[in-house]
C-alpha cells in the first residue's frame, strides 16, 4: 500500500505509462503527426499534467474540444500547437486568436465570427476547415463547402486568417470493415482536392482517431488524433484489447474500505434491499458512488478487487458509497479496494466495468468526478 492509501479515494495517472502510449500511437501511424486529444480533462486524467507528458513523448499537437479547455493549458503555460473545435456563436474567437490556437470552423457563422475577432485582434486567425463527410454532427455538408472555402480563401487572400488544416470524423472507425469508413475516406478526398483546387495550402489533413490510428492506415494523411488508446484504453473490444495493440491504461482507481462489519443471513443491503445476505458474512463499505462517477448501472454486477479477490457491488450503488459481501473474510478498515487498473494485481479493468454498466469504457474514465484526487505518478520523464 502507497503513501496515497490514507485518502477516500483516489485516481493514479501513471504518466510513464501515458508517455510509452503515445510512442506506441506513433510508431503505428509513423508518417503522420500525432495529435494528443486532452478534451474533458484528459478523459478525466488531468488536462494539464497529460498534455506535458504527451509532448515529452513527442505528440506535436494538443486537441480540445472547447475553446475553454484549450485557453486553461495556455493559461498553465503550455506552449506548441493547440486545437478546438466544439464552438456556440458569441464563444471566446479573440482569446483565442490572440493565444495561437487553432480554431475549427464548420460553417459560415463560425468563419464571420473568427474574422471579426482577428480584425479586432490585428492578428491573422488559425483556422481549421471541419468537412461533414458523413458522421452527421459538426462539420461543412459537401453541398455547402464551396461557399465556405471560397470565403475562407477570401479572407486568408486578405491576410485576416490562415487555413492551416483540412479534417473531419469517423463515425464507425471502431468497427471494423465497416462500408462507412471507406466512404468517408473516398469523400474526404474529394473534398480536400477541392479545397487544394482553390488554393487552400494546409499544414495538416486528418480524420484518424484512435480505432483508425491503430486499424486504417490509409486513413492517417499528415495527422492522427489519438485520445482513448493514448490513456491505454483499446477504442473497441472488437478491434482487440489494449495488450494486443502495446498499450497499457494509465489511471488505477481506488478507495479506503470504511468499515468492515458482520451481518446475520437474510440482511438487506442497500437501497431497496436487491442484495440479501445468503448466510451469515462480512460486509465491507466503499466510499465511493455515483456521485464520485461510479455508475449506478453497475449496480450488482460491478467488480471490485478487496481482500485479495475479485468481487462483485452487493446492492444498489448510492450517491457516495457501495457495499461488497467478503463471504465472512475479515479485513481491517482501511484496506484498499481497486475499482479498476491496468489488471497487474489481478484487479478488473476500464472495459469490465463498462460491460457491468452496459457503456464503453470511455465514459467510465471520463466520468470520475472531481470529489476523487487524481495522483499524478512519473511526472519526471527522467523516471520513465
Amino acid at each position: 500500500m502507497n503513501e496515497t492509501a490514507t485518502l477516500r479515494a483516489r485516481a493514479e495517472i501513471d504518466l510513464a505509462a501515458l508517455r510509452a502510449n503515445v510512442r506506441v500511437l506513433r510508431a503505428r501511424a509513423s508518417g503522420a503527426q500525432l495529435m494528443a486529444v486532452v478534451k474533458s480533462d484528459a478523459y478525466g486524467h488531468g488536462a494539464v499534467p497529460c498534455a506535458r507528458a504527451a509532448q515529452e513523448a513527442g505528440a506535436s499537437w494538443l486537441g480540445t474540444a472547447t475553446p475553454q479547455e484549450a485557453l486553461a493549458l495556455r493559461a498553465a503555460g503550455i506552449r506548441g500547437r493547440v486545437m478546438c473545435w466544439l464552438w456556440t456563436p458569441g464563444g471566446p474567437w479573440r482569446e483565442a486568436v490572440e493565444a495561437d490556437i487553432d480554431v475549427s470552423v464548420s460553417g459560415m457563422w463560425a468563419l464571420d465570427e473568427v474574422v471579426a475577432a482577428a480584425m479586432e485582434a490585428g492578428i491573422p486567425a488559425r483556422v481549421q476547415l471541419k468537412a461533414d463527410t458523413g458522421l452527421g454532427r459538426n462539420g461543412c455538408q459537401p453541398a455547402d463547402w464551396p461557399e465556405l472555402v471560397s470565403a475562407a480563401r477570401a479572407a486568408e487572400e486578405a491576410g485576416v486568417l490562415r487555413v492551416t488544416g483540412l479534417w473531419s470524423h469517423f463515425a464507425c472507425a471502431d468497427e471494423p470493415g465497416h462500408p462507412s469508413i471507406a466512404a468517408q475516406l473516398d469523400v474526404f478526398r474529394d473534398m480536400v482536392a477541392y479545397a487544394e483546387k482553390e488554393g487552400v495550402r494546409p499544414e495538416v489533413r486528418h480524420i484518424a482517431n484512435s480505432p483508425a490510428t491503430l486499424t486504417v492506415p490509409e486513413s492517417h494523411f499528415d495527422l492522427v488524433r489519438t485520445g482513448i488508446a493514448m490513456y491505454g484504453i483499446s477504442p473497441s473490444p472488437e478491434l482487440g484489447t489494449s495488450a494486443d495493440f502495446g498499450l497499457r491504461p494509465v489511471m488505477t482507481l481506488a478507495a479506503s474500505v470504511a468499515l468492515v462489519k458482520q451481518v446475520p443471513p437474510g440482511h438487506g443491503i442497500s437501497y431497496g434491499h436487491h442484495y440479501t445476505t445468503a448466510a451469515e458474512t462480512t460486509l465491507a463499505l466503499v466510499p465511493v458512488g455515483y456521485a464520485d462517477g461510479i455508475p449506478r448501472h453497475a449496480s450488482g454486477r460491478g467488480p471490485v478487487l478487496v481482500g485479495g479477490a475479485v468481487r462483485r457491488i452487493a446492492g444498489r450503488v448510492a450517491m457516495d458509497q457501495f457495499v461488497v459481501d467478503l463471504g465472512g473474510e475479515v479485513l481491517e478498515a482501511g484496506a484498499e479496494a481497486v475499482l479498476f487498473g491496468p489488471g497487474d494485481r489481478g484487479e478488473p479493468s476500464a472495459e469490465d466495468w463498462a460491460r457491468a454498466a452496459d457503456t464503453i469504457a470511455y465514459e467510465i474514465v471520463t466520468r470520475i468526478g472531481v470529489r476523487v484526487p487524481r495522483v499524478h505518478l512519473h511526472e519526471d520523464s527522467g523516471r520513465d
